[in-house]
């Protein structure tokens, strides 16, 4: 025998990070599976079956894994299956707009468990802070859930989260929401962890996750509804830029016919109302009002949402030349018009540029930003539930 042969005894913190490294690698196998028995989690793994066995009953004894039933194979002894435990902790998703505040609790598979949307009706960024404290608080209360089993938050907001300063930077819609100090208090009065990020990169990654974006190498959701945004999601990840700003994409500049104006003042829903009213229409309108009128034919709303369209065209074929995407993803409260707008913007797009991505609505409508503020707290949850429980067990 060589001194190779012989197998240096592992340090007590070596045997203890291989068997969290091991015990991490099948409860992500688990939740990609669903549920799964120890030989099948052998074969997926490549771990020997005495490794995933001590693993498992580790997890089980965490409250991280539990036995959901028992699969009986044509031969040989009936097997039990295991799968993550849904129940070991719960995330918060937020939804700031201007318009509607949306809160959701999801447990670790990612089911929501209690939400309510509510009006926002705050007119300070004072009572709009209260208004998110205060919904969150009743979502999880209604959830039954121990509030201290809320591990980790993630809130959507217009704009720009400024770690450095602590601020939301850019929420033009929402007046005084960047005064420093509000998403610090927030975070104190909830007594959640809460990372914020740009509504339109969540609502991207929200798409990504449970919608019409799965699957795709490089997708732009472009947010159209009381502004303008867009969020990019690459191979799977956001791609924010080197400040946080990239789809920023209202900023672009808009040749107004006064004076130059920025790209949101051409595409939001406020702008749909602007030219329907050049066009002749009258009364109380709002962004719907105009596309339910273009719908039943009135010849000023079919007017105003042609020009919608043409001017949505400029924006993806902006995105098209800079991000090359394999798919544009149309959202936010006059995305939820697309059965008007597709076939303008197509056309649009046709004529002002050779590049063709493929362009469609998004399947999760309002609910985008929302799930995916869910989706982004879970990333974190799960590992804050995993590091905590997994070091006690």
């Amino acid at each position: 025998m060589t001194a190779s042969d012989v197998e240096e005894p592992q340090e007590p913190w070596s045997r203890r990070r291989l068997r969290s490294t091991n015990e991490r690698l099948l409860l992500d196998r688990l939740r990609a599976l669903g549920a799964a028995s120890r030989a099948q989690l052998a074969r997926e793994t490549g771990l020997s079956k005495p490794t995933v066995s001590s693993a498992l009953a580790s997890l089980e004894t965490a409250g991280l894994v539990h036995e959901v039933g028992t699969q009986a194979p044509e031969r040989g002894r009936t097997a039990v299956l295991y799968a993550p435990d849904p129940a070991a902790g719960y995330a918060l998703g937020v939804d700031i707009g201007r318009s509607w505040l949306r809160v959701a609790v999801a447990d670790l598979d990612g089911t929501v468990v209690a939400r309510s949307d509510v009006r926002n009706r705050a007119r300070a960024s004072a009572a709009l802070a209260d208004l998110v404290v205060g919904t969150a608080r009743q979502v999880i209360a209604n959830s039954g859930v121990d509030p201290a089993e809320v591990v980790h938050g993630v809130v959507g907001t217009p704009g720009v989260y400024d770690p450095k300063q602590r601020r939301v930077r850019y929420a033009m819609h929402l007046p005084g929401w960047g005064r420093p100090g509000l998403v610090d208090r927030m975070r104190e009065e909830l007594g959640v962890p809460l990372e914020v990020h740009n509504d339109a990169n969540l609502a991207a990654l929200g798409e990504y996750t449970y919608g019409v974006g799965r699957g795709s190498r490089l997708f732009a959701y472009i947010l159209i509804g009381t502004g303008l945004g867009m969020g990019v999601v690459s191979e799977g990840r956001l791609f924010t830029g080197a400040h946080g700003l990239a789809g920023e994409i209202g900023f672009l500049p808009w040749p107004g016919r006064q004076k130059p104006e920025r790209l949101e003042d051409a595409v939001s829903g406020v702008a749909v109302v602007e030219a329907a009213r050049e066009f002749g229409m009258s009364g109380q309108l709002t962004a719907k009002a105009v596309f339910d009128a273009a719908r039943q034919g009135h010849p000023a709303a079919a007017r105003a949402v042609e020009l919608e369209g043409e001017r949505i065209a400029h924006t993806v074929a902006a995105a098209a030349a800079v991000l090359d995407p394999d798919l544009v993803v149309l959202g936010g409260g006059v995305g939820h018009s697309v059965d008007l707008l597709l076939r303008p913007v197509q056309e649009h797009v046709r004529t002002l540029t050779p590049l063709r991505p493929r362009i469609a609505p998004s399947r999760l409508g309002e609910d985008a930003v929302l799930l995916g503020a869910v989706a982004t707290a879970l990333d974190t949850a799960r590992d804050l539930v995993f590091a905590c429980r997994a070091a006690g067990s």
